[in-house]
């Protein structure tokens, strides 16, 4: 059997307020034709379909058309579980119209596993599958335990015990597969990730994940890759698109799985071309590198993160000139010659227009605030009730 795993499309996510409904578009484009392409069974979701629990109602019908494209009319099942980003009643809420087309969405966590008929294989896919076990969908709490070692030992045990009940019933005659949405130790993350975790309490130890499968898909984590020291393979498909600049020069994929009845699955990526790139510029000679680059159309494709070396301030004029002659550049960041942060040491002693020179200059990244703006914040200082102690 041949599965695709994928996680944490985040439909609804915005980068500095511009909208990615139409690289989510591309993305549900060149999936549907990857499930061709590569002959794929069926499809796992790992949780974040959503990006927020009420996410946009373009977003939602997105979601719905796109799911039932990729179904093919109940050919390729889909078994889909929410993330910490996904409402878990909303997501499921069209659960009992979506299993016709052999679509399974499953919000919270249960200790019944999933039996998927896979038609035309004439088999069934058994799945452990456990939505974000977050304290309160779990119904339970760990919060009482003051000591944060002691608290996490509790819930990484807890999750084990969550697995061991759903793949209890498993067997080598049949294909068994365990998935969640989860932070498991040891997985490198990003910027973009929403923590799920309060100073690795929500952690779980990779020896935790079941043994008794033969794949562990596994959502949160927007970096594809495997995960080491389980005791059966297991992979975070990572995200579709590139959600924050830390992302960068990250190819992005889905992961097919190659499966049969009691042996090792292989694993292989597929890396998608839907999605913009995010980028930097470094522009070190300055405003005319910015317009020359602009000129020649690079990177046209790509959202842009902007650092220009100035010897003087960029107004708003001008920081909104670029973007709007570029719509690509997201952020102008200048960087000034020579600067090196300044800390003072007894703050105490320094007059209030000095702090605040120090902290306008590490804001802006070297830039000094001219007499007008210094006045001003004297003038709101003022307002407040005098200067801080």
């Amino acid at each position: 059997m041949r599965l695709l795993h994928t996680a944490d499309w985040h439909i609804g996510r915005t980068i500095e307020g511009r909208d990615r409904l139409p690289e989510h578009e591309a993305f549900f484009d060149e999936l549907i034709q990857i499930t061709k392409d590569e002959s794929i069974d069926a499809v796992l979701m790992a949780g974040d379909v959503f990006d927020s629990v009420n996410p946009p109602a373009k977003g939602e019908e997105l979601f719905y058309e796109s799911m039932a494209r990729l179904a093919d009319g109940g050919n390729i099942p889909i078994i889909i579980i929410a993330g910490n980003h996904d409402h878990p009643e909303r997501l499921s809420a069209a659960r009992t119209l979506l299993r016709k087309q052999e679509i399974y969405i499953q919000g919270y966590p249960t200790l019944t596993p999933l039996r998927v008929p896979v038609r035309h294989k004439d088999t069934y896919l058994n799945i452990a599958a456990l939505p974000y076990p977050s304290e309160s969908r779990l119904k339970e709490s760990f919060s009482h335990e003051e000591d944060e070692l002691v608290h996490r030992d509790a819930y990484d045990a807890k999750i084990h015990h969550l697995f061991n009940t759903l793949t209890r019933s498993f067997s080598s005659d049949e294909i068994a597969i365990a998935m969640s949405h989860l932070f498991v130790a040891g997985g490198s993350g990003t910027d973009s990730e929403r923590p799920i975790e309060v100073g690795g309490a929500y952690t779980v130890r990779a020896t935790q994940l079941p043994d008794n499968v033969q794949y562990t898909a596994l959502g949160h984590l927007h970096r594809p890759q495997n995960i080491k020291h389980a005791k059966a393979p297991a992979r975070y498909a990572g995200s579709p698109l590139a959600f924050s600049f830390s992302e960068t020069g990250y190819a992005k994929s889905v992961s097919i799985i190659d499966v049969e009845p009691g042996k090792t699955a292989t694993i292989n990526e597929v890396h998608l071309s839907a999605g913009k790139p995010l980028v930097k510029w470094h522009a070190e000679e300055g405003l005319s590198e910015v317009h020359q680059w602009m000129a020649e159309k690079k990177d046209a494709n790509a959202w842009i993160e902007l650092e220009v070396h100035v010897t003087d301030s960029l107004t708003m004029e001008e920081i909104y000139e670029i973007k709007k002659s570029y719509p690509g550049i997201l952020t102008v960041r200048p960087i000034f010659p020579e600067f090196e942060y300044e800390y003072t040491v007894n703050r105490k002693h320094v007059p209030i227009e000095e702090l605040f020179s120090q902290f306008y200059k590490r804001q802006t990244g070297g830039a000094m605030p001219d007499e007008a703006v210094t006045r001003l914040f004297l003038e709101l200082l003022n307002e407040e009730g005098g200067e801080p102690s």
